[in-house]
């Protein structure tokens, strides 16, 4: 595609919350703000799921096991997740979004692509709207967000990820390829570990080389990928915002400290995932079509097991009995089960696949219980299943 077919006068958005969970909980509990706040798993294997500017740095991140975090930063708060929580505060962003425009396309619950090109004759310019934006999830939601405007979602994307934390960054048109010029090649869009390291073969270190570099040297390395990429490293990309775009998969899973050798206690952990899980799908409005079980058996060998749920649902009690099913079939097949980690997910229905069931299912909606653990958290309302069993030596 020619780079003056690529649209230069759209408006778009890219809204990232900032260090999400952990200012949350700093939100909630005013006496954590200023300190290290890390969000994940507790345990020894646990994993930390983001961490506050504070903690970070200290060198703490996303995906770091939490025992390598507490190392770096051993004075820090160290919290379990609260999803039930997040998904309320997700739920009160995302109406300030719509507000702005109804072409708002959700990647996360706390990050999101908005099309404002047809808000500007009412709302003004993008820079206005992105201010605007900032200062209404600020007031109403007392929450740190970073925006960053330009024309295309590459560049919006990339925009929010230079204006971190609590900035805007707009990049024009015009100085495009010279702000993607000098950044690592990774960080262009769908260019992962392998292709980074394919590029880096023939000398592609930063973006600026892709732009420079010969169509027949990229071609040979990339082959039909070569052309698009290049034009995604000059800052051309014509994707639209989609609207409706919602989570293919919500889920929750844990890793133990020590291994589950025992039915009753791997059926209490499950209960609890799905009582979390099922939570955020309630929390979204959406409904399960499939539900998959995560088996880890020491030292690293994984299985999952799923399931069709007919007609979809979003229940609690209906999703853990699909689930505890495929873990206990699972069980059966071990000569001496043991698990390393555990987790449950589910397949978001579509919406015609809900249609299809619509008076044989009901439409999902935030349950009692959702309610009473957003207020008082996540273990406000547990089932009596979800109570970890305890050894008999205990």
């Amino acid at each position: 595609m020619p780079a003056n077919s690529f649209n230069l006068d759209r408006a778009i958005l890219h809204v990232d919350m900032d260090a999400f969970y952990a200012s949350v909980e700093q939100r909630d509990d005013p006496k954590l703000r200023g300190l290290p706040v890390i969000i994940g798993g507790t345990g020894r294997r646990g994993v930390v799921a983001t961490a506050s500017y504070e903690a970070r740095q200290f060198g703490v991140g996303s995906a770091m096991p939490t025992a390598q975090a507490k190392q770096r930063c051993p004075h820090g708060v160290y919290l379990a997740p609260r999803m039930s929580r997040y998904v309320e505060a997700s739920t009160q962003i995302f109406e300030i979004f719509r507000e702005f425009t109804p072409q708002v396309e959700g990647l996360s619950l706390d990050e999101a692509f908005l099309d404002v090109s047809a808000s500007r004759n009412l709302l003004g310019s993008p820079m206005k709207m992105a201010v605007a934006l900032k200062a209404r999830v600020r007031q109403r939601c007392d929450l740190a967000c970073t925006v960053g405007v330009a024309h295309n979602k590459l560049l919006a994307k990339l925009g929010s990820g230079l204006g971190k934390p609590d900035g805007i960054r707009q990049i024009q048109p015009a100085e495009a390829a010279t702000v993607l010029a000098e950044l690592p090649i990774d960080r262009l869009w769908t260019v992962g570990e392998q292709t980074a390291a394919r590029l880096q073969v023939i000398g592609i270190h930063r973006i600026g080389d892709l732009q420079q570099a010969r169509a027949d040297s990229l071609a040979r390395v990339l082959g039909r990928r070569a052309e698009p990429l290049r034009l995604l490293a000059l800052g051309l990309d014509d994707r639209p915002v989609v609207v409706g775009r919602v989570d293919k998969s919500i889920g929750a899973e844990e890793t133990f400290e020590q291994d589950i050798r025992r039915l009753d206690q791997a059926q209490a952990v499950l209960m609890r995932l799905t009582e979390r899980a099922a939570a955020r799908l309630r929390g979204a409005l959406h409904q399960a079509a499939v539900v998959q079980v995560k088996l880890r058996k020491p030292p690293f060998i994984t299985h999952t097991r799923q399931r069709r749920v007919q007609p979809p649902n979003a229940s609690t009690d209906v999703l853990y009995a699909s689930a505890r099913e495929l873990l206990e079939r699972w069980w059966q097949e071990q000569s001496s089960p043991a698990l390393r980690l555990l987790g449950v997910s589910f397949e978001v229905a579509s919406e015609e696949q809900v249609q299809q069931d619509l008076f044989a299912t009901a439409p999902a909606k935030r349950a009692l219980e959702d309610q009473i653990n957003a207020k008082f958290g996540a273990e406000g309302v547990v089932r009596a299943r979800g109570l970890r069993a305890k050894d008999p030596d205990e």
